[in-house]
């Protein structure tokens, strides 16, 4: 039976493309979650391969609401991309063929694509740019996969690494500021009674769930994860 598994994986792996989760086309909330059939290829997978599909998909899908919301608070912003519509720049972005990569962004991915994306001096669109930064950070971190079999294994490390710098990415959406001290990007707005947190808490989701996914990942491995303590204000991504 192990060897019929591990033969399965074999063939599996081979032909797997990265899947991504959709959001509910114009709605600015995530898919309602519907119930996942049987496969063979699960008899392959064990519990932690599950836990690290769902993690991965949440985290994802978090990733592709906050490039929603920035849109609905940005509208120059998909318009520099001629984009017919918010929907459409993003399914460009995440089309599971693509990876994650773009020419208009020199391929640009995970950290760099963040650090792009609020240079002053850029032109295009800032909050592709920065979508495509967070998304392919998780995406990285899982090592390029979105299903994960007995052969897999994760690097706890790349996933703690990637939740401090998905905080960084937070903090720097936050403070990026133009010529006149503008915000590069609208994200979160408090002004009197009017309080809009919504993007803080698709943050702290992602960092949960790779924080979670991180320990997860250490106790199978029994590696131990180097932790990080950075201001913020001056610190720098970590590599994945």
């Amino acid at each position: 039976m192990r060897w019929a598994a591990l033969t399965l994986v074999t063939v599996v792996a081979c032909t797997a493309t990265p899947t991504f989760p959709p959001s509910a086309p114009g709605s600015g909330k995530r898919s309602l979650p519907t119930e996942r059939e049987f496969r063979p290829s699960d008899l392959a997978k064990s519990d932690i391969d599950i836990a690290a599909e769902l993690h991965a998909r949440e985290c994802l899908a978090s990733a592709r609401l906050l490039m929603e919301k920035l849109y609905r608070r940005n509208p120059r912003e998909w318009r520099k991309g001629n984009y017919p519509s918010i929907d459409a720049a993003l399914a460009r972005a995440f089309n599971a063929r693509s990876e994650f990569r773009f020419a208009e962004l020199g391929d640009a991915r995970g950290a760099d694509a963040i650090v792009l994306a609020l240079k002053r001096e850029y032109a295009g669109d800032r909050v592709f740019a920065f979508g495509v930064g967070v998304a392919s950070m998780v995406f990285l971190a899982y090592n390029e996969k979105t299903e994960f079999y007995l052969t897999d294994s994760l690097d706890p490390q790349k996933l703690y690494n990637s939740a401090r710098n998905i905080e960084i990415a937070a903090w720097k959406l936050a403070n990026a500021r133009g010529e006149g001290s503008e915000p590069l990007l609208l994200s979160n707005e408090i002004s009197g009674d009017v309080r809009n947190l919504s993007f803080e808490r698709e943050f702290g989701k992602m960092i949960a769930y790779q924080d979670v996914m991180a320990q997860i990942a250490a106790q199978r491995t029994n590696r131990v994860i180097r932790r990080v303590v950075q201001n913020l204000a001056t610190a720098v991504f970590l590599p994945i």
